[in-house]
Parts: C-alpha cells; structure tokens; sequence
C-alpha cells in the first residue's frame, strides 16, 4: 500500500512539471512566458539625394539656366531630402523572413532620430518614405521580407509620380547590454525626364501632348528588384511652368527603366553615366503629339537608348518641324561665309607659241624606255565623321496624320 502511495505521489508531481517549467519545454504555448529580453536603440534615419548634373550640362545659356530654374522648382518634391512619413519593418532572418515588428512614423523632415524597443535578436531592416498618402504607389506584401514591394497602380494611361520615394535595406543584430546606434540612409526610388521642346513658331502649343513609358511597374525593396510589365503603362507628363521662355518643358517622374543586357547586375542606386545599349535596342520612349493647323496629328517617338536609373533626371532637347515632327538635337546647321563673287577667269597666257623646230640632239646618255605613265596616288582615306551622341541616344520614328487610338489625347 506504501508502494503503491508512492507511485501515485511521483506521477502527481511529474505531471505537475510541465506547468511549472513550461517556459523551456519545446512546441508549448509560451503565451505565459516573460517576454525576451529587449534592448533600446538610438535609430537614425536619413533621407540621400541628389539631382544629377544635368542641369547644368544641358541648360547652359541665360534662357537654359530660367529653364533650369523652372524645372528644379518642378521636381523639388522629388529630389528632395524631406519626407512626410516612414515605415520602419524588421524581420526574421531564419524560417520564413516574417515580419516581427513594425514602426510608422510621421517625419516631415529630412532626417530624424527614434529610440526603438526590439528583443535581442539578428534582423533583416527594410524602410520606405513617403508612401501613406500616396495615390499611385503603395507597400504591398509587407508580412513577408522577400515578398514586400513598391507596387504602382496598373492602368493603360497614369499620371507622374508627385513625391520622392525612398527606399533603405539594412541587416541589423540588436545586443544586449551594448550601446548601439543604427544609421540607415534611405535612396530613391524613382527618377524623373524632361522633354524640352523649342517649338520654332508652332501656334498650337496648348495641343502639344507628351507621354513616357517603358518603365518599370514595382520595386521588390529586400532584392533591389523592378519589375516590368509586357505593356507598361503611358505616363502623363506635366507641362513645366516656364513664364514664357520661347521653349516648352513636359516632365514625367516615375520608376526607372530596363537596364541594357551587359549592366543588369548594376546595383540600382547607382548613378554613374550610363552606357550605350546596343543598336535597336531602346530602353525607354517619348511619345509626342503636335496637331498640325489642319487639325492632323503627327506623331513622333523618341527611342531612348540609354537607362534612366533611379535617382537620375534626364533632359531630351528637340524642337518641332513645319511638319510636326519632333527633332533632337541642336538647330539646324548654320551655312558658311559668303565665299563672295566668282573672281573668273584668270589673266590670258597670249598666243600659243606652236612646236618646236627640229636641232640637232645633244650629246648624252642613250635614252631608256619610254616611262609608263605616273601611278595614280593612293586614295587618302575620308576621315571617319564625329559621333553624334544625341543620334546615337535617342531614336525616331514618324506617323504623319496620325489617328489611331486618339482618345488617349483627348482624354488628356
């Protein structure tokens, strides 16, 4: 009886020790447990831009640089180091990357500093800005570390961009009983074009419409990822306030463009000079439309060979034909000086003195063979013409009296 006490006594108190030491048991309900421990931060957040030299290498004259003017005052809610707000995410970095703790904050500046709560443990960082209020791009899939993306409205025709958006990836480990301080720089997202437009007396400016597109459509934020849709999406461009300066400025902000082939490993920050795609191979386009006075449409797309990558500004200068054709470059060539009056004949040698009377043949050597007749010079080769680096970037091609899909104008 003593024994069979005793028994009962010890599988009493074994079943008693799961729930008295439950916290260490694996696959139990830790619901109860004292949360892990956590270590404060000083978190700093800081917003990296720059508009490219563009301006100043392609708006250069005293009208170019007003011009200038007018387009940085455009684009200053894009290249900008001032943002609205930020969302700050940390995941997991074993199993399956989930997202283990969120931070939403209003910033409205260009940089700020948060102190953050995290347990002790190794993360995977990934922080947006300026995308709360936005209409035409949106966080998406944000549970999930490889999953979450910058994902832009679909629609055949979409306006421009009107903010900066930035992006920042940051592996972080958060230790315990160590000061510790994160900085974390945050890289556009996006780039913006401008088509300036010398229109060479045209008369129906207000009938001028510019689109871009072969852009991408969504940025994976944790791969440094666009991706592109087999149609992309036009993109309305913004006629620039220029205050009359005899030139037309449309601009378009969206995401970058496809990367030639040999540069796809490019990181996506990067904004170094971009490279020449290989011929026929464009990247990204301009889609003009000029009505003519007889109410025609003609229609002109710009192929542009080289990328447009985020955190670029690329100027396309052109002007506009009697025809309505869209024409890059400089004006048309300058003729000449005047070579003057044709000077005419020169003056008159006199009367042609006839052959010479036969002598006797003066002493010397015995004459040889007769000489052939003189070699032709060689050819000097023509020196190979200067590259044009305007033709060689950009592309085109014409529709005269253009009609097909009208509404996408008109509907402007």
């Amino acid at each position: 009886m003593d024994m069979l006490r005793r028994l009962m006594i010890v599988g009493w108190c074994l079943a008693l020790l799961p729930s008295m030491t439950g916290c260490s048991v694996i696959d139990e309900d830790q619901s109860d447990c004292a949360p892990a421990p956590q270590a404060q931060l000083d978190y700093e957040l800081r917003l990296v831009t720059n508009m490219t030299t563009e301006l100043r290498t392609e708006l250069t004259t005293q009208t170019d640089i007003e011009l200038a003017n007018a387009l940085r005052q455009h684009l200053s809610d894009v290249f900008t180091d001032y943002a609205h707000d930020v969302d700050l995410s940390f995941y997991d970095t074993q199993g399956d990357s989930i997202l283990l703790q969120k931070d939403e904050h209003i910033m409205d500046a260009n940089q700020a500093s948060y102190t953050l709560n995290l347990p002790m443990r190794q993360y995977m960082h990934l922080a947006t800005a300026n995308i709360l209020d936005n209409e035409l791009v949106t966080l998406e899939n944000d549970q999930n570390c490889h999953s979450t993306r910058l994902y832009q409205l679909i629609r055949d025709t979409i306006d421009s961009h009107t903010t900066g958006i930035f992006t920042a990836r940051q592996p972080m480990e958060v230790l315990g009983n160590v000061s510790q301080n994160f900085n974390v720089h945050l890289y556009m997202a996006n780039c913006a074009a401008a088509l300036v437009i010398d229109p060479r007396g045209h008369g129906q400016l207000d009938k001028i419409h510019v689109y871009s597109t072969g852009f991408a459509t969504s940025f994976n934020i944790c791969d440094s990822v666009y991706r592109y849709d087999a149609r992309p999406p036009m993109v309305r461009t913004n006629l620039v306030a220029t205050e009359d300066l005899g030139r037309l400025a449309f601009c378009s902000v969206t995401f970058p463009s496809k990367e030639p082939k040999q540069t796809s490993t490019r990181t996506i920050i990067e904004t170094d000079e971009p490279f020449i795609a290989q011929p026929g191979d464009p990247l990204w386009e301009f889609h003009v439309y000029v009505t003519q006075p007889d109410g025609s449409i003609t229609k002109t797309v710009l192929s542009v060979k080289t990328p447009l990558r985020a955190g670029q500004l690329k100027i396309i200068k052109c002007w506009i034909s009697d025809d309505g054709e869209i024409i890059v470059g400089p004006e048309e060539p300058t003729p000449g000086p005047d070579p003057g009056p044709d000077p005419g004949p020169g003056p008159d040698p006199g009367p042609d003195p006839g052959p010479t009377p036969p002598g006797p043949t003066p002493p010397g050597p015995a004459p040889g063979p007769a000489p052939g007749p003189d070699p032709k010079p060689e050819p000097e080769p023509e020196p190979e013409p200067e590259p044009d680096a305007v033709s060689s970037e950009v592309s085109t091609s014409v529709t005269f009296n253009w009609k097909d899909g009208l509404d996408i104008i008109v509907s402007h």
